[in-house]
């Protein structure tokens, strides 16, 4: 048999020799000036065929162009499977159908806590997933992998922290470090002892660095009360790396925090906005960042003002400050579950509600200073209810946005996608 790493070199050539063939490979238009108030086109985009029970996805973008799209597959009596695979905008093609990263009775699959994918620099791609560490119900750890053949072969993942307590450990940002390490950010239970809630002890933020060889070095503890189960988020200003995440007063107040990494530390976390929404569980609904340059959006759920609400509030100097927050959303039917993105034309927010209709994804498409929106459209009515259709996601690429979520037929869970481009 022929060898996996060999096989592997011999579909990306195919593949590439195909897609300079045209074939049936989807139109994508070349780049050309942006009307950022002409109406945009939303158009359905092609996932790879997955298994029944792919859900969770997760969505990036290469240092290339490409597009990363993760996912876990769960079905009854089955282990469970990570998978991924690879999209080229500018070709209208995906790579390969279908890689597994990992697959095993350890994994712990959660419709918040998800998996995610990256790549650096380098080359290498990156992925972490979470897997069971004891039987009580939140006793996980975070594991993480890297491939220097463009996924064919995995090393021996390793634990990203070594306090060796049976607790919490998740909601894991990545960012490229260099060229060829990895920075990585997570949620950490070492100090609730097993409880939830931070009922034995309070939740933690902390970061670490990843070399090539999967060695850990420079953890650090950035905050040490943090609200238990929300996401975080990161993204690459032109000042390193902007980090947020929902933070967890002594009074319970649940705002949304940000914090930089300057070179030599990370900056004191502050608010992004002081929304004094007081909470007294957690309400597992994080925040978005995304950066470009010095400019940076934070998006966000709350319920400050009395009712569900999604805010964004826009910096122009790397997170070192924010302007006072714009409403994108509010009312009883707002779910949150927020991603962003920003290019040098707009910010991308997408959002979900859900009412007596049943569910709905919106995106507004606004100035990258948030105050003038230029476009709100709602995207697609996901199949669904409740925790069942997670949280979509949204990245730019190829002079187009796309956004990927799961959808629920007969109760059971697959992944739907859209592009969007925008107006010429």
């Amino acid at each position: 048999p022929m060898p996996k790493r060999a096989l592997s070199a011999i579909l990306v050539a195919s593949a590439l020799a195909l897609a300079g063939c045209g074939g049936q490979g989807e139109n994508v238009p070349a780049a050309a000036a942006v009307d950022a108030s002409a109406p945009s086109r939303v158009e359905e985009w092609t996932l790879p065929p997955t298994l029944p029970g792919s859900a969770s996805p997760s969505l990036s973008v290469t240092p290339d162009g490409r597009l990363l799209l993760g996912w876990t597959n769960s079905q009854k009596g089955r282990r469970h499977i990570f998978q991924f695979s690879s999209y080229a905008p500018d070709w209208g093609r995906w790579m390969h159908q279908m890689s597994t990263v990992a697959i095993g009775n350890r994994m712990f699959v959660n419709w918040a806590d998800v998996p995610h994918l990256l790549a650096t620099p380098d080359g290498a791609l990156w992925a972490h997933w979470l897997q069971k560490s004891g039987d009580a119900p939140y006793a996980y750890d975070v594991v993480l992998s890297r491939s220097r053949d463009g996924g064919a072969n995995w090393a021996p993942p390793v634990l990203a922290h070594d306090d060796g307590t049976r607790t919490e450990h998740g909601f894991v940002s990545m960012w490229a470090h260099g060229a060829d390490a990895l920075g990585m950010a997570w949620l950490d239970g070492r100090h609730t002892g097993g409880g939830h809630g931070g009922h034995d002890g309070a939740m933690t933020l902390r970061a670490a660095v990843f070399d090539a060889s999967l060695a850990r070095s420079g953890e650090v503890e950035i905050d040490p009360r943090v609200c238990d189960c929300c996401q975080t988020a990161v993204a690459m200003t032109a000042r390193g790396p902007l980090l947020v995440y929902r933070g967890r007063g002594a009074d319970e107040v649940r705002d949304i925090l940000a914090t930089r990494h300057d070179g030599s530390g990370w900056r004191p976390p502050a608010p992004v906005h002081a929304d004094g929404w007081v909470m007294p569980a957690c309400p597992v609904n994080g925040p978005d960042v995304a950066a470009r340059g010095e400019a940076a959006v934070v998006a966000w759920y709350t319920e400050a003002g009395g009712e569900p609400e999604v805010r964004a509030a826009a910096s122009a100097d790397a997170g070192d400050r924010f302007a006072a927050p714009v409403t994108i959303d509010a009312g009883p039917a707002v779910l949150g579950r927020v991603a962003v993105a920003l290019d040098a034309d707009q910010a991308w927010i997408l959002w979900q509600r859900e009412d007596a209709g049943g569910q709905s994804l919106w995106l507004s498409r606004r100035s990258p200073d948030l105050a003038v929106e230029h476009e709100r459209i709602e995207l697609a009515r996901p199949r669904g209810e409740g925790r069942a259709t997670g949280f979509p996601q949204l990245a730019l690429a190829g002079g187009a946005a796309w956004v990927v979520w799961t959808d629920v037929a007969d109760g059971t869970p697959n992944l739907k996608g859209v592009r969007i481009v925008r107006g010429r």
